[in-house]
């Protein structure tokens, strides 16, 4: 069942998510909402959701892209983003380190600001420790699209949107990002 989306305004998308236990992350309420967060993404359709953008104040990510199937992205604009297909993951607390001084500025969308986008500086590369759905600790480095995502969503348990990172002047309806910016 697809969650609803909280939008911009909401409390929740400005506090600081809380952390969970090993206890927590394997109870029958948070293995449910893993699953809710990711049909909820895929109907979307995105490619990550935090759990506070459907109202719960948690430090839960689920994060899946298929590289731009379901966009009509030219592989010139895949290639030009670093965007490569991740398989679906869990990411529950996450620690995210930037990884040398580089930043990339592409457009960003959000789910919680629905139908604006604006271009948005993020590192090129960052390591992420997180715990899956099991509660077992993982590390992964991220470079391109995926580092983004990554970056987008662990703001999101911090209180964080793009549009506190983004380039002012570009902000834009997504139409007409699609009209004047692609």
């Amino acid at each position: 069942m697809a969650l609803p989306i909280v939008q911009t305004g909401h409390p929740v998308l400005r506090t600081v998510a809380q952390l969970l236990t090993r206890e927590q992350i394997l109870s029958v309420e948070i293995q449910s909402l893993i699953e809710e967060m990711r049909e909820t993404m895929r109907a979307a359709p995105g490619v990550g959701l935090a759990a506070p953008q459907v109202g719960q104040s948690i430090q839960v990510v689920v994060i899946e892209d298929d590289a731009g199937l379901k966009t009509n992205m030219s592989q010139e604009a895949l290639d030009a983003r670093e965007r490569v297909p991740v398989p679906f993951h869990v990411l529950v607390n996450p620690v995210l380190e930037a990884q040398g001084d580089e930043i990339i500025d592409f457009f960003e969308g959000c789910l919680s600001v629905n139908g604006y986008a604006a271009l948005t500086p993020r590192h090129r590369t960052v390591k992420v420790t997180a715990l899956n759905e099991f509660g077992e600790e993982f590390t992964t480095n991220a470079s391109g699209w995926y580092a983004r995502i990554l970056q987008h969503e662990v703001d999101h348990l911090n209180g964080l949107l793009y549009i506190d990172r983004m380039k002012t002047t570009s902000f834009t309806t997504m139409s007409n990002k699609v009209q004047y910016w692609d």
